[in-house]
């Protein structure tokens, strides 16, 4: 036996804590079994199932392919659209918000109701705001990217805060020693601490906006989902296939490359 498993073993064990969870979560999952029902599930739903099974298996590639208005490869460029110009919208309108919640930078009060703020729109769903803006702008893309926009500034400003707060102020304490003036101080002390963290995060934002920008296609807020969402009510398996195989596949190319640009900005 090794030193490691020598102390692993010898390690106190508080079996009263581990019995205590293990029967919490053992009593939550028996009563989430109890509340699910299975008396809607039918032949008839069987049926759908397998339908929608062949169309995944076999998509409409003509839609999957052409270069129509209509087609996956036209709905999936608008989604990307939609979710880069709402990141980027985020992005803008996250910074002034940080740096106002961040109680290292601004008076306590306007640092606490700043973050009061951001708490409130990070409590609205996505989907809430995509119909408070429809009825703002209409059904268009341009009411997905207002959405993206604000439910991107909850999650960035709450994470710009952190880095901001975590500033290296020695830095502008010598700034400041020598005589610099404020401009000086944010564009050679702040900048080069927050600019890779802030793009990083932005990166991350954006990857999440893509699933985001499909959702809200569904309330008419642009995107590819609402010809996935017509497709199902019609019961059009194989297209319904072509656009979910469509996603998939963007979905994977964005995450590899966010990935690898993240990957780079921490090491940079």
């Amino acid at each position: 036996m090794t030193n490691v498993e020598k102390q692993l073993f010898a390690s106190p064990r508080n079996h009263r804590y581990i019995l205590t969870v293990t029967v919490i979560v053992v009593a939550l999952f028996v009563w989430s079994c109890l509340v699910v029902s299975f008396k809607d599930v039918n032949e008839s739903s069987l049926k759908i199932a397998g339908n929608i099974m062949k169309g995944l298996i076999h998509p409409d590639m003509d839609l999957l392919f052409n270069v129509t208005k209509q087609s996956v490869l036209y709905l999936l460029l608008e989604t990307i659209a939609i979710a880069f110009l709402g990141t980027i919208v985020g992005a803008v309108l996250s910074v002034p918000l940080a740096f106002l919640a961040a109680s290292n930078i601004v008076p306590k009060p306007v640092s606490w109701l700043t973050r009061l703020l951001l708490i409130v729109i990070r409590t609205i769903p996505a989907l809430v705001y995509g119909l408070m803006f429809i009825r703002v702008s209409g059904p268009s893309p341009f009411a997905g990217v207002l959405t993206i926009g604000i439910t991107s500034v909850g999650m960035l400003a709450k994470l710009y805060v952190d880095a901001i707060e975590e500033l290296d102020t020695k830095v502008l304490e010598s700034m400041t020693s020598i005589g610099c003036s404020t401009f000086e101080k944010i564009r050679y002390g702040i900048l080069p601490q927050l600019l890779s963290v802030f793009m990083s995060v932005t990166i991350y934002r954006f990857d999440m906006n893509m699933r985001e920008a499909s959702i809200l296609g569904l309330v008419g807020a642009g995107g590819i989902g609402a010809p996935m969402i017509f497709a199902m009510n019609s019961y059009r398996w194989n297209e319904v296939g072509s656009i979910l195989i469509g996603l998939v596949v963007l979905i994977l190319i964005i995450e590899f490359v966010s990935n690898k640009l993240r990957a780079r900005l921490v090491k940079g």
